[in-house]
């Protein structure tokens, strides 16, 4: 059985919120979506994630939450991450850190679909060996989920680009996120895992990683610091769409994803097969 997987890129405070709301129910429904997964590590005010703002994501459609360094940059999140499922800190900080390494979602056709974080160590706070802790999750979650997706929050390309070569075949998909820049690098592995560097982020486009501009700007010329307020122009989701076959566990197709807030068309509009995203302008 074939099943479509919605990869979402870091949702960045309230406007990347605002167009999840507005746009991801549409998007489900036109690409036949079976499963949505959400970065949400920026989405409470740029940084972390808080109780409400995780409840509203499930409500907009998020079936799989995931985090990243600032998993914990809200604290009051933590008895989230402890109690439910469907939400998850990247698996290989601390074994005593709060949340879980991994989850699963059951998909109304029956496949399960497995999720993992893990975080980077070039240029990123310590963590432990990404390498050692999936190869100790795949086990147990082989047994949960029918298909497996990765996702490396990771700063550098080369650590995201090596561990889709060392999961291939083992996993349907390896994707990259942090780095809030969509990459033109999607494929397919020669083992049939699907990958690609950094799917980019959801939120004002208009910005530096989803900030004002000036701010950052300011900021880098003379050194001192200044509040980076969050941006509000030029709002879309950036996202990935993976087909897979629960069967083989192999991927048939991964397609980039830019959904526009302003666009007026209530179209699709596909160009698939000349290296652009696909640019949906509807909902």
């Amino acid at each position: 059985m074939k099943i479509n997987v919605l990869c979402v890129g870091d949702v960045v405070g309230r406007p990347g919120r605002r167009i999840l709301a507005q746009k991801l129910g549409g998007v489900v429904r036109e690409l036949d979506v079976d499963c949505v997964i959400v970065n949400a590590e920026n989405a409470a005010g740029g940084s972390g994630l808080t109780p409400q703002i995780y409840d509203k994501l499930c409500k907009y459609g998020a079936h799989l939450i995931t985090l990243g360094d600032h998993c914990y940059r809200k604290r009051e999140i933590i008895p989230t991450l402890e109690t439910q499922n469907n939400i998850i800190r990247p698996a290989n900080l601390s074994p005593n850190s709060a949340g879980k390494d991994a989850a699963v979602y059951h998909t109304a056709k029956g496949v399960s679909v497995g999720v993992v974080t893990l975080i980077g160590r070039i240029y990123m706070k310590p963590a432990d060996c990404p390498y050692a802790k999936i190869d100790a999750v795949l086990p147990r979650l082989r047994n949960e989920a029918d298909v497996i997706f990765v996702e490396m929050h990771a700063e550098a390309s080369s650590e995201k680009v090596a561990m889709g070569y060392y999961l291939d075949g083992k996993v349907s998909c390896v994707f990259g996120t942090h780095t809030h820049v969509m990459t033109a690098d999607e494929r397919i592995l020669p083992k049939g895992a699907a990958c690609i560097t950094d799917i980019g982020m959801t939120g004002a486009h208009d910005s530096v990683l989803g900030r004002n501009p000036e701010s950052v700007v300011k900021a880098f010329r003379t050194q001192m610091p200044f509040p980076f307020d969050i941006a509000t122009g030029d709002v879309r989701i950036n996202a990935i769409l993976v087909t897979v076959d629960s069967r083989t566990k192999r991927a048939e197709q991964i397609r980039r994803l830019v959904i526009s807030e302003e666009a007026d068309s209530d179209a699709l509009a596909y160009d698939s097969d000349d290296g652009r995203p696909d640019y949906c302008n509807g909902f």
